[in-house]
């Protein structure tokens, strides 16, 4: 699997766990959580995946990566008034996040196409 469709499949990943969080729990929209989770997938990407990973393992990406989430989405509801959290969502929103990132992060070191 090449660079880009891992990334592609980390935002798709990513989506779903915002919709699932976020929109349905606090009803935000399809197009605020597919902002949302762009923003979540590439800050994952850059410091989860290709920092945290390779210097701490899996696990500890993983946590990092979902509490990264829940900070990243809490601080961009703060500056877009459009957007609504609860603290259930965005406990959530982590710990789908961190269980998604933990499978893909375990494919991702298996992968020879792709490496951290």
């Amino acid at each position: 699997m090449k660079s880009w469709m891992f990334w592609l499949l980390k935002y798709a990943m990513t989506f779903v766990a915002g919709f699932l969080t976020l929109s349905l729990i606090d009803g935000n929209s399809v197009l605020e959580v597919l902002v949302l989770a762009l923003a979540v997938a590439a800050l994952n990407y850059g410091v989860g995946d290709l920092v945290v990973l390779p210097a701490y393992g899996n696990l500890v990406a993983a946590i990092g990566d979902g509490l990264m989430a829940a900070v990243l989405v809490y601080i961009i509801s703060l500056i877009w008034p459009a957007i609504t959290v609860s603290f259930l969502s965005l406990a959530i929103f982590a710990v789908l996040i961190a269980i998604a990132e933990y499978f893909l992060h375990n494919y991702l070191l298996a992968a020879e196409e792709v490496k951290p």
